[in-house]
């Protein structure tokens, strides 16, 4: 177990408009489902929404655009943070002329 982790080992994958990965999980030490990590978001359209049996977190690093969630739509920009409750259907997207909208995630128990 390591417990300190920095971006530039995070193991991303790549979708059509969204890279991402983890910065934090078992194997470093958090538990209860609790996992973090940095996402890209590149798209001006909100691309097929997530929805977990936990809550997800988010808090805006760079970037400006939308998040959707249920079938709310909130302007997001650097400081935003928000939440989706479980079972909440949530998306983001940038705005037409933002760079991607990178986020830190956070999943935990509810």
């Amino acid at each position: 177990m390591f417990p300190i982790s920095d971006e530039t080992k995070i193991n991303f994958h790549q979708t059509e408009n969204v890279k991402g990965g983890r910065l934090l999980g078992p194997e470093n030490g958090c538990t209860n489902g609790f996992f973090m990590g940095i996402a890209y978001y590149d798209t001006i359209e909100f691309p097929e929404p997530g929805v977990h049996e936990d809550q997800e977190s988010f808090y805006v690093l760079e970037g400006r655009g939308f998040v959707k969630l249920k079938e709310n739509i909130y302007p997001i920009e650097p400081g935003t943070a928000f939440i989706a409750p479980p079972g909440v259907a949530h998306s983001i997207k940038r705005g037409p002329d933002s760079p991607p909208v990178k986020v830190l995630w956070c999943h935990g128990a509810s």
